[in-house]
């Protein structure tokens, strides 16, 4: 099928294109639930039901099999027609800046994991987690990608979203350490501290690793000015991720590791990459979060940063 035919257009197919979206959460070979379990929840009766099944099984999407009192089974479906079919289009994921390989890794993962799973899907990048969120609430995108600690507060904080995966440990960056320009002493009176107030997890952590100081000076930097204010002497420390020190001048910082257990805690929630959707999207969710293979984003994140593997997003 190259689109949507008119049979998709009358009461039984709108009715056929809702049970796409509930379909895509259903693995082959498991069965599928009663007919008047489907019609209750879209609000329709058994025959149309019946009818919506029968035509998403002459597109080609599904064969299902009678098994007597076993009930119905999904034999098999074809997840790039359901996709098609459910209307619920191109996803559009919104990812951090892909400065490091770890995100370049990461891109690549997600993209291939949504097209093994029938999902046309599409990144944008946007720096700074409260941006992507915002364009997430605001239906600009349909994803988030953020720091797991993040998510947690967006929804500790009632925001209307909702957690899809957790990719786990060192998924978003390797590990944090407070990094000091060399020459300078960490504990002198007035040391510059850059900030970045964009991003919720950095400044966080930071302001943890200087908690009761007063005598900071906080100079507020994006990630991209971090190089140039440590080699032109403009700010004397900050807490980043060590993947990119080298990246930043190796020769001009030094790694300090984070001090107390709470910020080391912090640390490794923030290392663990979470996407995140809009609630209200909630079957959407659902197709996703049954669709993508998250063993396969992380196999070939790490080929990415074990060089094994050209990032391609």
């Amino acid at each position: 099928m190259n689109g949507i035919d008119e049979r998709f257009l009358t009461r039984n197919g709108l009715t056929a294109r809702q049970l796409a979206v509930l379909l895509l959460g259903h693995e082959p070979d498991t069965r599928l639930p009663r007919l008047r379990d489907f019609a209750e929840e879209l609000k329709v009766g058994n025959g149309t039901v019946q009818a919506a099944l029968q035509l998403l099984e002459e597109s080609g999407a599904i064969t299902t099999q009678a098994r007597g009192h076993l009930g119905t089974f999904l034999v098999r479906s074809d997840r790039a027609i359901l996709w098609r079919l459910s209307g619920l289009g191109t996803l559009l994921a919104a990812m951090p800046l892909p400065y490091s390989r770890r995100y370049e890794g990461l891109a690549t993962g997600l993209r291939s994991a949504c097209e093994q799973a029938g999902a046309p899907f599409a990144i944008t990048f946007m720096r700074g987690a409260t941006d992507r969120v915002t364009a997430l609430v605001e239906r600009k995108v349909d994803l988030v990608v953020l720091s797991r600690f993040a998510a947690d507060r967006l929804i500790e904080a009632g925001e209307p979203v909702e957690l899809v995966a957790d990719l786990g440990p060192a998924t978003y960056v390797g590990a944090h350490g407070i990094l000091v320009r060399q020459g300078a002493e960490p504990t002198r009176p007035g040391l510059r501290v850059a900030i970045d107030h964009s991003s919720q997890d950095q400044s966080m952590l930071v302001e943890r690793a200087f908690a009761g100081r007063d005598d900071i000076e906080w100079v507020e930097a994006s990630y991209m000015q971090l190089r140039d204010l440590f080699r032109h002497a403009r700010v004397d420390a900050t807490v980043w991720n060590i993947d990119e020190v080298d990246r930043l001048g190796g020769d001009v910082v030094d790694v300090l590791p984070l001090g107390d257990e709470i910020t080391r805690e912090l640390s490794l929630r923030n290392s663990s990459a979470a996407i995140v959707g809009r609630s209200e999207g909630a079957h959407a969710l659902e197709a996703v979060r049954d669709g993508l293979d998250l063993s396969l984003v992380t196999a070939l994140q790490q080929e990415v940063l074990r060089g094994e593997r050209i990032p391609s997003y």
